[in-house]
């Protein structure tokens, strides 16, 4: 399968977020933490490969492994804020909370 160029993953990263504020609008924190997570992730996605960096092995195959990338490719090479990694990391967080558990995120934490 072919890579999609990083412009796709930026559409979709839009979207994600676009949805995630109606979701928000709405109050449903859960929905809200779910599209922003992926709206951030698509980011990544194409962040990464925008900067020639493909994605293969683990930063295509979990979430972690794509973070893990985010981090390395970008964040320590100082191509990206620092603290675009920390919230990358604490959304993750957030959105395993919204999807996995019974708790329901605050309204602080979806925005």
């Amino acid at each position: 399968m072919t890579e999609a160029p990083p412009a796709a993953f930026l559409g979709k990263a839009e979207r994600a977020l676009k949805a995630a504020r109606l979701l928000l609008s709405a109050n449903d924190t859960e929905g809200a933490c779910n599209r922003a997570y992926y709206a951030m992730f698509d980011a990544a996605r194409a962040a990464l490969l925008a900067v020639g960096h493909p994605l293969d092995g683990s930063a295509s195959k979990t979430h972690r492994g794509l973070i893990a990338a985010f981090g390395q490719r970008l964040v320590q090479t100082g191509r990206v804020d620092a603290a675009y990694g920390r919230a990358f990391n604490r959304l993750q967080d957030i959105r395993i909370q919204a999807d996995y558990l019974a708790g329901v995120p605050s309204a602080q934490d979806a925005e």
